[in-house]
């Protein structure tokens, strides 16, 4: 079993458990969790539906592979997974639009099912069909999100809606992530109409609807569904009852009374609903329904004397739908694929509210890595395959199921103190960043770095987050005494890009005053441009932008690292493209055809234009991979870089 060397005997922390007061109750253990491992999640919307094992490890300083390509010989991982992504769930109720156009709550969904997710970059998205791939439960604090059009979302506080202005956070526990705001326009159809219930006024309107619109020239089949449900209603109401016009209808009267009317002479042609009879005043009676139902429609047409004529609704994914489930028509199968998304005024969001209350919140995801929630698009949790080392799940687990070293404050001492110990440089955040969200909570970092300060080890860290800026002073004082290097990973500053591979790291402008608050603190800082993203940003003009932005904020060098995709990481990152840039696919089939790199000439390419760009804003040329290692690396090494999320 691969987590033997994360091991140690129960009990074997002297001091006893420190974070027991900073911990809710702990969460049942997995099957495969080992003893003396504790369990624990907690209460706070930032860690909302996460597990921490918390583990007495064997070891801290673990050596790199010989035949690994990165330029260093030894790690330190306190962390095993990556508490910087996100989690999203909305309310088990909560209407999903499926793939045929019928809708069922989120609760009740489950792996397999074709619902409708959507495809493209930014606004510019198309819906298509999608399948869900998996199906969770959790408790997590609640927002009320309203919309002008009235529509009401119950959500946890990370869940990510698509606006006007990107993916947004209903209400991020970190201030870096972009968050919802009262103005913002959602992506969608709008609110779902309440499906009828088949009352005895529905029941009567059907009846009326499909025996009037047969006898008016209907070409339904007797045998089919429509005819199947007016047997049944039959049993409870007189067919010379239903039969009559009412003065009066009711709602449930005219939604049943265009179900059956639909049943007898309607139509569906992806977008179209269409009514065709030779009698007017059945079509009459046809419009006024749809009218006193909100749903707008073309008068009758008659073509020529004696011929039937038509009465048709308004072609778009509105309408359509909202006669769907008004009604509750059998027949009229949707097919929405290529239909573009549009944002609208009456999405607006008219209120964020903290509801007080921990609800049951429930999270699909999909093959879109999205969804529609109650007229929305809603965005999914995504799934990657890097936590199996673990034996963990390939999906969900990296993001939820975290390892937590916790005695790595005690491992680090006793191994820099050992004999055997030959004093070499330590580089951190070479596999998930040490600097991630969990490190706020556990601080082991401040252990780790007082600790090769004490004892002057080099050392270098490379990290995404901002959480670095805590233990500057550390950091000062272990460049008293030894030798350090930090690096921070900006691979480009399109925040749209940002948005859509890297949402659970902080911004590109969040990094960069990374950068400038150590270089004012006196650090030369390296930036690793990573990774540079083929046809996304590696045009001169993302280059240009991303070295001028890294040299204005103080960056003493600058190393392009193309993406390079290793097993798990290709798949999702393969996920992820073939959704947002399908274009793309066949590109990356090709660059990426024969291994985890690109083709040295393609990376020479790129590492020549980064060098142009960085001369001509002023930044040295780094050598190879200086900035993640500070022994001299083999001339033949190649750096690595951080996951994308």
């Amino acid at each position: 079993m691969r987590w033997s060397n994360l091991s140690a005997s129960p009990g074997s922390n002297p001091d006893g458990d420190s974070l027991l007061d900073r911990a809710a109750p702990a969460a049942p253990p997995l099957p495969l969790a080992l003893p003396g491992a504790t369990v624990r999640t907690f209460d706070t919307p930032g860690f909302a539906g996460m597990t921490f094992y918390e583990i007495e490890a064997k070891s801290l300083i673990n050596r790199v592979p010989g035949q690994s390509r990165v330029p260093f010989q030894w790690t330190i991982n306190p962390y095993r997974g990556c508490s910087h992504a996100c989690s999203y769930c909305l309310a088990g109720d909560t209407p999903i639009l499926m793939a045929d156009g019928t809708t069922r709550p989120l609760a009740e969904l489950r792996t397999g099912d074709a619902i409708m997710g959507t495809m493209g970059a930014g606004a510019c998205r198309r819906y298509v069909p999608t399948t869900v791939l998996d199906h969770w439960e959790t408790r997590k604090p609640a927002f009320r999100v309203t919309l002008a059009d009235g529509t009401r979302l119950v959500a946890s506080g990370d869940h990510r809606f698509l606006t006007d202005r990107g993916w947004r956070h209903v209400s991020p526990a970190e201030p870096h992530l972009p968050a919802l705001a009262v103005g913002d326009l959602m992506f969608g159809v709008g609110h779902f109409a309440e499906p009828p219930k088949e009352s005895p006024d529905y029941q009567a309107g059907f009846l009326c609807g499909l025996v009037r619109g047969d006898a008016s020239g209907g070409r339904a089949a007797r045998e089919g569904d429509a005819w199947v449900r007016a047997d049944t209603y039959l049993e409870d109401i007189p067919l010379h009852e239903a039969l009559r016009w009412p003065e009066l209808p009711s709602g449930g009267w005219l939604r049943g009374f265009l179900a059956g009317a639909f049943g007898s002479t309607g139509r569906s042609d992806r977008l179209a609903i269409t009514f065709t009879s030779g009698d007017q005043q059945f079509l009459s009676r046809v419009t006024d329904a749809l009218t006193q139902l909100g749903l707008a429609s073309r008068a009758p047409v008659r073509t020529r004397p004696g011929s039937s004529s038509t009465v048709e609704l308004d072609r778009d994914l509105w309408a359509a739908l909202r006669f769907r489930h008004l009604t509750g028509a059998a027949g009229a199968p949707l097919d929405a694929s290529g239909v573009g998304v549009r944002k609208s005024r009456e999405l607006a969001v008219a209120d964020i509210a903290e509801l007080g209350l921990t609800l049951p919140l429930f999270d699909i995801s999909t093959g879109t890595g999205d969804f529609i929630a109650d007229g929305v698009v809603s965005h999914n949790c995504f799934a990657r395959n890097t936590h199996t080392y673990l034996d963990l799940d390939a999906g969900h687990d990296f993001d939820t199921k975290i390892v937590v070293k916790v005695n790595a404050g005690e491992l680090i001492r006793r191994e820099l103190a050992a004999p055997r110990w030959s004093g070499a440089a330590i580089a951190m955040g070479t596999n998930v960043d040490v600097y991630q969200r969990a490190e706020g909570r556990y601080r082991l970092m401040p252990e780790i770095l007082a600790a090769l300060r004490d004892h002057a080890n080099p050392f270098s860290i490379l990290t995404k987050g901002t959480l670095i800026l805590r233990d500057l002073q550390l950091l000062e004082q272990a460049a008293e005494v030894t030798r350090i290097s930090l690096a921070v990973s900006i691979g480009f500053v399109d925040e749209t890009i940002w948005r859509a591979v890297e949402s659970g790291a902080p911004s590109p402008r969040r990094r960069l005053e990374v950068v400038r608050r150590l270089t004012d603190a006196g650090f030369p800082v390296g930036v690793l441009m990573a990774p540079i993203l083929p046809g996304l940003t590696d045009s001169d003009e993302s280059i240009d932008q991303t070295v001028a932005a890294i040299a204005a904020a103080g960056a003493t060098s600058v190393t392009p690292i193309p993406l390079h995709l290793r097993p798990g990481a290709r798949e999702w990152f393969a996920s992820w493209l073939t959704r947002n840039h399908p274009e793309l696919a066949p590109r990356y089939r090709d660059l990426y055809g024969s291994g985890s790199y690109l083709p040295q000439a393609y990376q020479h390419e790129i590492g020549a234009r980064v060098r142009m760009a960085a001369r001509r804003h002023g930044l040295h040329r780094p050598g190879p991979a200086q900035i993640r290692a500070v022994d001299e690396p083999p001339a033949t090494a190649a750096p690595s870089q951080l996951t994308l999320l």
